[in-house]
């Protein structure tokens, strides 16, 4: 198994509040792996330990892609996320905000790649204007764009169809089933339609 994500005995506390403990899993590529829990039981942390943006409080979680352990730098690079927690740039436009995240993940910025992706997500004609125009159910494809404009090998879901009407909610499921086929998919959802990809499921209490 040449890509695949590990974690080995993750836990996290808050204030003496232990959200889990001692989770270990192995995701194996061209998979979906799902994260069920009541709001508030730890899925958006554990996510978001997943990518780095949060410390646990012991254990590890190993991308490991052509037999190889990412650096921090690395996963930046590899990793699309979309959450509710993820910050868009209103004061500038959709492509602006496309060529600020290429910058972040170190990665160069293709106008043309930008274009494409925005077609994708349902945004063609509104790549010029500024994010802060957009309703809450385009800036989550805006989120889409961002998130697999670099054609990440891992891509990480917190509440995939949030603020989506049944248009957006099939474009999730065909982003879903085309990253199942070349990668990994890690989400967190407690919605039916959404678990029955889940190859692998995680329930925190």
């Amino acid at each position: 198994m040449q890509n695949y994500v590990a974690v080995k005995k993750l836990s996290k506390e808050y204030s003496c509040r232990r959200l889990f403990a001692d989770v270990s899993i192995t995701i194996p590529d061209r998979s979906v792996f799902v994260v069920l829990g009541h709001n508030g039981a730890g899925k958006t942390t554990f996510l978001r330990i997943i990518c780095g943006l949060v410390p646990a409080t012991s254990g590890q979680v190993d991308f490991v892609l052509c037999g190889n352990v990412l650096t921090a730098a690395e996963k930046r690079a590899k990793v699309g996320l979309v959450s509710p927690d993820l910050e868009l740039y209103g004061e500038l436009s959709a492509v602006e905000n496309l060529e600020f995240f290429s910058g972040v993940r170190g990665l160069p910025f293709s106008l043309q790649r930008a274009r494409e992706i925005l077609e994708f997500v349902g945004l063609k004609g509104r790549g010029h204007d500024y994010v802060a125009t957009y309703s809450s159910g385009m800036k989550q494809r805006m989120k889409y764009a961002q998130a697999l404009l670099h054609e990440p090998p891992i891509l990480i879901l917190d509440e995939p169809t949030a603020n989506l009407d049944e248009v957006g909610v099939a474009l999730v499921d065909t982003i879903i089933r085309r990253q199942k086929e070349k990668g990994i998919v890690i989400m967190a959802t407690n919605e039916p339609r959404e678990v029955c990809y889940g190859d692998q499921q995680l329930s925190l209490a």
